[in-house]
């Protein structure tokens, strides 16, 4: 969800999308959860077994059989053709989800980490095409590390479930990005040696009690518990406990430090969303387009003059990129390299102007900002409805 707001092309298109997606959110509860139980039911003497030794005998682990719910329903139940269709949708969710992931890594490494690294020891800055190569193989070397990762989560999971594994190791990092985000976009007063050291605060808890759920896993139902306190608070408490720390940590490292100028709350909090005031760093950026512009336009000037005073006639840049192998073009084409002429370049740099300018305002029409706001209230209304109709016995 993060990736398609960030990715979308207006305010309305990226709220549109939250709004899709929290209707996509109702479905697992139909798609996952009746299943499971739909699957204990039948299969009794896989999913639903009592005794470490039947579990064992059943699937291969002593804790719970959980996650031979949703195969076993599929494989025992459902037709040939439509069970090559389910079998076809769950690998093509999970590949989806991995490359989702996999592209938020080689994003983050290669213009955070990577870009930064070459511009202190190399004193330049590092090209289109090495910043695209760099991408690639990160993706490359989690996909290998992820492959290693599989027999670590085997043993780690237990007899929870991967869902409630993931959940479990991504409430260790999720809760702490929305504390320092929310401060960000609400509190003008958070700087950067908060957000910095509250993210730290975060990590350190998140992590140790991860640390500790790894020492003293969870016992299975009918062992006693003898693990400490701490780790017998359910994981989503612990959650809010960990929110409730990086807050606190933000909000006291930023009283204590200077403020953040004022130049840098200009549309980066929610109270300065429609601030008109023109910021430094984008001026610097305009400028430069413009110089860019400018110089390109006088070297064609040069070529021109140069063309009408001598008698040698030279390739234009065009010809010469034609004369390029079909190999070369092809790998130009698969690695999504641009166009590395000046005439190419230069229309690069018009269309990410164009698209920066649409992508960075946050006017809405009136039909559109209607019709969004009044599905969020059906969306509420119907979260509401299913949490008390599933909560409740009416009987």
């Amino acid at each position: 969800m993060v990736q398609r707001t960030l990715s979308a092309k207006s305010l309305s298109h990226a709220q549109g999308g939250c709004i899709f997606a929290g209707y996509i959110k109702i479905l697992p509860l139909f798609m996952i959860v009746i299943p499971g139980m739909i699957s204990r039911v039948l299969f009794t003497d896989i999913v639903a077994c009592a005794s470490a030794e039947a579990c064992m005998a059943a699937c291969g682990n002593p804790r719970g059989c959980t996650n031979m719910a949703f195969p076993s329903l599929v494989l025992g139940v459902m037709p040939n053709g439509l069970r090559g269709v389910m079998l076809a949708v769950m690998l093509a969710a999970i590949v989806s989800s991995l490359t989702s992931f996999f592209n938020s890594i080689s994003t983050l490494f290669t213009v955070d980490i990577w870009n930064y690294f070459r511009k202190k020891y190399s004193k330049k800055d590092p090209s289109v095409k090495e910043m695209m190569i760099v991408g690639r193989v990160i993706v490359l070397v989690m996909t290998v590390l992820s492959v290693l990762w599989i027999p670590a989560i085997e043993v780690l999971q237990g007899g929870d479930g991967l869902n409630r594994y993931f959940t479990r190791i991504a409430g260790r990092i999720t809760p702490s990005v929305c504390a320092v985000y929310l401060l960000a976009i609400l509190w003008p007063r958070a700087n950067e040696q908060g957000t910095f050291w509250g993210l730290v605060a975060g990590a350190f808890t998140g992590f140790t009690r991860l640390i500790l759920d790894f020492i003293w896993p969870a016992p299975v139902c009918w062992e006693e518990d003898n693990r400490p306190h701490i780790l017998k608070l359910h994981y989503f408490y612990f959650n809010m406990i960990l929110f409730a720390v990086v807050f606190t940590v933000d909000i006291t490292v930023s009283l204590l430090t200077e403020p953040p100028p004022p130049e840098r709350l200009i549309r980066t909090t929610f109270w300065t969303r429609f601030s008109k005031a023109k910021r430094s760093d984008e001026a610097e950026f305009n400028d430069t387009e413009e110089d860019d512009d400018e110089a390109a336009e006088t070297d064609d000037i040069e070529l021109d003059d140069n063309k009408e005073s001598t008698d040698i006639v030279k390739d234009p840049p065009d010809k010469i990129s034609e004369r390029k192998s079909g190999c070369y073009r092809a790998v130009t084409w698969f690695c999504g390299y641009g166009d590395d002429s000046e005439e190419g370049q230069r229309k690069a740099r018009a269309e990410e102007k164009r698209v920066r300018k649409i992508t960075t305002s946050i006017e809405q029409d009136p039909r559109a900002k209607r019709f969004i706001h009044i599905n969020m209230v059906i969306l509420l209304g119907v979260s509401v409805f299913l949490y008390t109709y599933f909560s409740v016995d009416w009987i």
